[in-house]
């Protein structure tokens, strides 16, 4: 039980921590801030360090993450439960801290620091967005964090893909890339439009992500000799006659 609630925690706080920050940079954008550069930097920013902070216990913060580790079997089916729960949990409670904290007309002019599908596009290209972002996202968790042989630098790859794609497609979807960082906010300001589009685009992307780099970049066994990395041939070794 003390092991799952360290898991829970963690990714309660993470969440909670991606939720305030972003909702509140959408909100300070609204009210005359430094509009979508603002905003991709601050998700970026707060992601890159929670995952960083938290990944040593858990660092998933996003339900597609969870069920892409899931896919691999890289997580039990009862602890990827856990770790959703606590990420629905603390993305609500961020989103009804910003509601009791900043003014009721910014909170509602946001939807709550949620995001809006654009009306120059249609359903199926908003899920096809969020997919594709999501899969960047997920593809980077698995080459930065899952991979044994991954550089060590954290949560900034995985900070900089989120801000990344914030500033690719935020504008039409709002580049959510996580159904949680979504539900929060629509659940706190009561406004569900679309909000399916934020569950089936980045679970799909971050599935097929995770499937992918599992399947074709993590190893399973020994390489075959003429697979392996190349090193510089050495000298033969000797051989004593009998």
């Amino acid at each position: 039980m003390r092991h799952a609630m360290r898991h829970f925690v963690a990714e309660f706080v993470g969440i909670f921590a991606l939720v305030f920050v972003g909702g509140g940079a959408i909100m300070s954008g609204t009210a005359g801030g430094s509009g979508l550069l603002g905003v991709a930097v601050a998700h970026g920013l707060i992601l890159a360090i929670m995952v960083t902070a938290t990944m040593r216990i858990s660092g998933h913060l996003n339900p597609a993450v969870t069920l892409g580790f899931l896919a691999t079997r890289r997580i039990e089916p009862i602890m990827a439960g856990v770790y959703i729960i606590a990420q629905l949990l603390g993305a609500m409670a961020a989103a009804y801290a910003l509601k009791a904290l900043v003014p009721e007309q910014l909170f509602d002019a946001t939807r709550g620091g949620g995001q809006s599908v654009s009306s120059a596009i249609s359903t199926g290209q908003a899920i096809a967005i969020e997919a594709i972002a999501t899969f960047f996202l997920v593809f980077a968790v698995f080459g930065t964090a899952v991979d044994p042989q991954a550089p060590k630098v954290g949560g900034f790859a995985i900070g900089l893909t989120i801000a990344a794609d914030i500033l690719a497609v935020g504008p039409l979807t709002g580049a959510s890339m996580n159904p949680a960082r979504s539900f929060g906010p629509a659940v706190a300001s009561g406004i569900f439009e679309g909000h399916l589009i934020y569950w089936i685009g980045p679970i799909l992307g971050g599935v097929v992500a995770a499937l992918l780099y599992d399947y074709l970049f993590l190893p399973r066994s020994v390489e075959p000799v003429d697979h392996g990395a190349v090193r510089p041939a050495g000298p033969s070794p000797k051989v004593k006659a009998g």
